[in-house]
C-alpha cells in the first residue's frame, strides 16, 4: 500500500509485513532462540553434522554451515554424528526425536537446520550472532588428528576386536575393543 509521505511527514503503518520494512528491523539476540543445551554447550558453538555423501542433500547442507562458520573463523565444537553414534544419539535427545543433521547451536540455543541458518547469514543476522564467541587461529591443524577429531584406535588398529584371555584359562578368545566406538575410531585426546 503507498502511503503518501511529505519530508517532514513519518507514517509508521502496521498493516505493513515484516519482511517488506527491509533495514529497520532489529537484529536477533541469541534469547530469541529456543534453550536446548548439548553436552558441554553453553559457552560454544555445536554444530552437528555428517560427513557420509550417502543423501547427497544431507551433505552438501552439512557442507554449507560449515563453509559458514568457517568463514567466520570461529571455534566451532563439530560433531559428526556419521563418525560416532553417541552423538547421534545425543542429537535425537536434545531434540527428542530422530532428526537428521546439519543441526547448529550456539550457547545452549537451538539456532535452526541448514534453511534457517544460510536464511539467518542471507539477511546479515548470523554474525551477530556469533559476535561473543571466540575466533580460531586460520590454518591451525590440530598436531593429533589434523582436525578431523578421531583417530584409529590403537588398541584394535580400527579392527574392533582384540584378544583376551579367558579368566582362569590360558586360552584366548576375541572380544569387541573396549576402547574405541563402532567404527574402530577413538575421540582425539589433543583437541576433544
Amino acid at each position: 500500500m503507498l502511503l503518501p509521505i511529505s519530508s517532514e511527514t513519518i507514517v509508521k503503518d502496521d498493516s505493513i509485513p515484516e519482511e517488506v520494512k527491509g533495514d529497520n528491523e532489529e537484529h536477533p539476540s541469541l534469547t530469541d532462540f529456543e534453550e536446548k543445551y548439548p553436552p558441554c554447550g553453553e559457552e560454544s558453538v555445536i554444530f552437528y553434522t555428517t560427513s557420509l555423501r550417502g543423501t547427497r542433500k544431507t551433505y552438501e547442507d552439512c557442507s554449507s554451515i560449515r563453509f559458514l562458520l568457517d568463514s567466520f573463523k570461529i571455534i566451532v565444537n563439530e560433531r559428526d554424528v556419521s563418525m560416532d553414534m553417541e552423538f547421534r544419539e545425543e542429537l535425537w535427545r536434545i531434540m527428542s526425536g530422530k532428526v537428521i543433521p546439519p543441526k547448529l547451536f550456539i550457547k545452549g540455543r537451538y539456532i535452526g537446520g541448514a534453511g534457517e541458518v544460510v536464511g539467518l547469514h542471507e539477511q546479515g543476522k548470523l554474525k551477530k550472532l556469533l559476535e561473543e564467541i571466540p575466533s580460531s587461529h586460520p590454518n591451525c591443524l590440530c598436531t593429533g588428528c589434523a582436525n578431523l577429531r578421531f583417530l584409529v584406535c590403537s588398541n584394535c588398529n580400527g579392527s574392533r576386536k582384540v584378544y583376551a584371555e579367558k579368566e582362569g584359562d590360558h586360552e584366548f578368545c576375541i572380544k569387541k575393543c573396549p576402547d574405541c566406538n563402532e567404527n574402530g575410531l577413538v575421540k582425539c585426546p589433543v583437541c576433544c
